[in-house]
């Protein structure tokens, strides 16, 4: 498991992370979503001992990075694919990796094969693909066998296979007891692959939970198709309902319930084919919870 307690880095005027306090379990796939410069890579980077925190603490199974008797055995992770001596081959580069943690050599075959770059292993790392390091450094993550797993924007550069191969790989792992941590800016990835979503902004905690209940617990917005649909717009609008789109195929209405859009129809005289409620994607729930603390952003379209 993996601990965040009252968690809080500044670089000089920079306010990076600002009191995190948050758990990631063991036996789930956790995601860790943000805005650029919300203080993601640098939790990732405090956990690991890579940074030191001005306040709080980031513990692995009770204990700082630091204390870890041997840290590969006990947390993989994958932050920067291409921070690899590019002169290297990936087979050498886990061999040193392997030497200083007292794993065996055998142990680097198996790592280089799962993660399917078996066949180039003996080639320089320097003219790898982003995908290929990618795996690389899945495998590098992997080879002490550890409990506790870290990943930052792990998909990255993946062809579709190999996006489905990674997900199926969280998945594996978590179903083992491990605990998985995943950082990654890709909503559509994350709403299939994790169970549970940390959100963060700006370095403070937004909200955590499962898929389901944050989007659950978003408004959403209900589809409707009928026989008339501007005289059903109309309708709608002297409801305080929000239409925020209009075609021939149909209205998407917000702020009105089913069961309301349907009763003002009936008192309309407008008959309807079609009345489905439409749940919150997880991006439209990100980018609500996000709103207030995206760094840079745009203000709406440039007049041509």
């Amino acid at each position: 498991m993996i601990k965040i307690e009252h968690l809080t880095k500044r670089y000089d005027d920079t306010l990076a992370v600002d009191d995190l306090d948050f758990e990631v379990r063991p036996g789930v796939v956790t995601g860790f979503l943000g805005p650029n410069g919300s203080g993601k890579s640098t939790t990732m980077r405090i956990i690991l001992g890579l940074d030191h925190p001005t306040k709080g603490r980031a513990t692995i199974e009770g204990k700082r990075y630091a204390e870890l008797r041997d840290p590969l055995h006990e947390v993989g992770a994958l932050l920067d694919a291409k921070a690899i001596h590019p002169g290297r081959s990936a087979r050498n580069h886990l061999r040193a990796l392997a030497a200083s943690n007292r794993i065996p050599f055998s142990r680097v075959d198996e790592v280089l094969e799962f993660s399917g770059i078996g066949s180039v292993a003996d080639k320089k790392v320097g003219d790898y693909s982003l995908g290929m390091s990618q795996r690389l450094g899945i495998a590098g993550a992997l080879l002490g066998d550890p409990g506790v797993l870290l990943f930052d924007e792990p998909v990255n550069g993946l062809d579709p296979e190999g996006i489905r191969w990674i997900r199926e790989f969280f998945r594996s792992l978590a179903n083992e007891g491990r605990t998985v941590f995943v950082s990654s800016h890709l909503m559509s990835e994350m709403a299939v692959s994790a169970d549970q979503i940390i959100v963060i902004g700006r370095g403070k905690f937004i909200t955590q939970g499962s898929v389901d209940a944050l989007t659950a617990s978003a408004k959403g917005s209900v589809f409707v198709r009928g026989a008339n649909h501007q005289q059903l717009l109309a309708a709608l609008k002297a409801h305080q309902g929000v239409v925020s789109e209009l075609n021939d195929d149909g209205l998407s209405v917000s702020d009105l319930s089913s069961d309301q859009i349907g009763q003002i129809a009936f008192d309309a005289g407008v008959a309807l084919y079609e009345l489905t409620p439409q749940r919150a994607s997880l991006e439209e729930v990100y980018m609500d919870l996000t709103a207030d603390a995206v760094e840079y952003g745009s203000t709406g379209a440039r007049n041509e």
